[in-house]
């Protein structure tokens, strides 16, 4: 972000400016501005005092700092879940997901239709599907 020419302070005293009745073109020509600068600076910092506007200026920079903690914090995060999961591996019971839920399988590692036909399977009643919330 382009760093401002002019301190809030210095803002704040061409917006006062303003106020006492000085036209906005010759605000503009005097102090080397835009318009759309010139009302640019008004939306922001209109009505405000010096010590709120450097007030506002700390508390942006520190919601910067903490948006950028928590982006890299959600990275470190990403890159964790990769680590464990080439560690560990994918839980060897799931199927997949199903309407955002992961889908196993019973404790025998057998589907539905492998339990019934393998040798001295209890009834198909007795199948249980786990499923784990992601």
């Amino acid at each position: 972000m382009q760093k401002s020419r002019y301190t809030e302070e210095q803002i704040v005293g061409i917006l006062k400016e303003s106020e006492a009745g000085v036209a906005t073109a010759e605000l503009c020509r005097k102090h080397g501005i835009s318009e759309q600068t010139f009302y640019r600076w008004k939306a922001k910092y209109g009505g405000l005092e010096v010590s709120e506007a450097q007030r506002l200026r700390h508390l942006e920079e520190e919601n910067r700092k903490l948006k950028q903690l928590v982006a890299e914090q959600a990275l470190d995060i990403v890159g964790f879940k990769a680590v464990l999961s080439k560690v560990y591996g994918p839980p060897r019971d799931c199927k997949g997901t199903v309407h955002g839920q992961t889908v196993c399988e019973n404790v025998s590692g057998l589907t539905g239709a492998e339990h019934q036909s393998a040798p001295g399977a209890a009834p198909v009643e007795n199948f249980q599907l786990h499923i784990r919330r992601n």
